[in-house]
């Protein structure tokens, strides 16, 4: 941990979103030393932060001894180059024990998923998250997604908590994003709310979530190929609509049409994903399934596309340099 505000770290990020997936052995139990040197490549390939044991790291699926192994594995391999966030959820009373797990594992800053299985109303979810972010000195970035969507006078109200430094959207509703945007802009002027797109495969829908200010995005494309992430955020950033474009046809498209065909696959096809790229992660934990082999040819395929897409680009630009 640092003593650098996280939302200040990441209000001027020079790359993308890193959410490593956690790495298990043969045996099922936790793989430090693989999940080290995941994080370790990603913060090498130009990472701007390490959201560790979230979604993508199957947050869901550990036990609280081994998230907290896992989170201070993360602190420890950065070395404060880039913020940790570790993810925190379930109920109130749980969310708190992890989150004071990611504190003593020196994270910076929490991501906090939906409370688990039941459906609340407003008040009980601004409660939640309340008592969430009063309960360590950490940051708090709020998950918008499933059985937790706010109405924008509760991120307003989010907003001006304590504690409370941004929401992240997987939602897709750009309409809403767009109300809460405003809401907050009105009714909190001059406080830096940080949001960010936190769909599934983000960079299919950069486009629209930049055109209502949204420029935050988590890649689960940069924990296996954090070349044409890394690459498809500079051409977002630089105007490049040539190489954006040829990217979301070939690559980007193609990746959530395979996603789509499995369940859990925004977890299991990235971790399929990372074992392609040479680095044995193992397998994700039930009641998680692995992608079957036909599905793991495709995406080779897409990948494969992805990084020729890359080169002719390269070349073409290296042709009109």
């Amino acid at each position: 941990m640092t003593s650098a505000p996280l939302a200040a770290r990441l209000t001027d990020v020079a790359g993308p979103l890193f959410f490593p997936v956690t790495a298990f052995g043969p045996d099922g139990t936790v793989d430090l030393d693989a999940f080290r040197t995941h994080v370790r490549t990603g913060i090498d390939a130009g990472a701007a932060a390490v959201f560790a044991c979230c979604g993508t790291g199957e947050f869901h699926a550990l036990a609280p001894e081994e998230f907290r192994l896992v989170v201070a594995a993360a602190v420890e391999e950065t070395a404060g180059q880039v913020p940790v966030v570790a993810g925190t959820g379930y109920g109130t009373a749980l969310a708190v024990h992890y989150a004071k797990l990611a504190e003593e594992a020196g994270a910076d800053g929490l991501l906090a998923m939906p409370p688990y299985l039941v459906v609340a109303g407003q008040e009980g979810l601004l409660a939640h998250y309340t008592a969430l972010a009063g309960a360590t000195g950490l940051e708090t970035i709020v998950y918008q997604r499933d059985n937790a969507v706010f109405t924008p006078e509760t991120v307003l109200a989010l907003a001006r908590t304590p504690g409370v430094i941004g929401l992240k959207d997987g939602v897709g509703d750009l309409d809403l994003m767009q109300r809460i945007v405003s809401a907050v802009r009105s009714g909190a002027p001059g406080q830096d709310f940080l949001y960010f797109n936190g769909l599934p495969t983000a960079e299919l829908t950069g486009l629209a979530y930049r055109g209502i200010g949204v420029t935050l995005y988590s890649s689960a494309v940069f924990a296996f190929a954090p070349d044409i992430a890394l690459a498809f955020y500079r051409a977002l950033e630089s105007g490049d609509d040539d190489l954006v474009n040829a990217l979301l046809d070939h690559f980007y498209r193609p990746l959530v049409e395979l996603r789509a065909k499995g369940r859990g696959y925004a977890v299991s096809l990235v971790k399929a994903a990372v074992r392609l790229e040479g680095l044995d992660v193992g397998t994700v934990r039930t009641p998680l399934t692995e992608p079957p082999a036909a599905h793991i040819d495709e995406l080779t395929g897409i990948i494969a596309n992805g990084r020729a897409l890359l080169e002719k680009h390269g070349a073409r630009q290296e042709a009109q340099g």
